[in-house]
């Protein structure tokens, strides 16, 4: 999986400073929702996002380790996890995945021309997090199942 460790000498903050820092990545400029673990789902910080062009939900799960100074990282998706569409899946584990739609559009000449009229990135809600969890001193630690 992946482990990103913070720059040397960043000072590693305490482990509410940190949670507060990741409840301040969310807001309305963001296309996901960050909220509250719970015991069940063994995390401290929860993202979601729900892409409906997609048919899918992501998932990140972090867990705050205060004595290792590292953050759990689970990642999970439920949807349609082929272009071709198929029957909904489950997938668990890191790894980027980006997704475009295109539909034709007049263009000011007259003629026909394909444009974007969607983009998904999953580092587009991943990317803000790890930042946020580094910047802190903290260790950004993917994991396929907790500790």
């Amino acid at each position: 999986m992946g482990t990103k460790r913070p720059a040397e000498g960043v000072r590693a903050v305490p482990a509410a400073e940190l949670r507060e820092a990741l409840f301040a990545v969310g807001g309305p400029e963001v296309p996901f929702r960050l909220r509250q673990g719970s015991a069940k789902e063994r995390a401290d910080v929860v993202a979601e996002h729900r892409i409906p062009e997609l048919e899918l939900t992501v998932k990140v799960r972090m867990r705050l380790l205060p004595v290792r100074r590292e953050v759990e990282v689970i990642t999970e998706q439920w949807g349609r996890l082929s272009y071709e569409g198929g029957s909904r899946q489950y997938a668990r584990g890191s790894g980027r995945r980006v997704a475009r739609q295109w539909r034709f559009q007049k263009g000011p000449d007259g003629r026909r021309r394909l444009v974007e009229s969607f983009r998904y990135d999953s580092r587009d809600m991943t990317g803000p997090l790890q930042r946020t969890v580094l910047e802190g001193g903290w260790v950004w630690r993917e994991v396929l199942f907790g500790s």
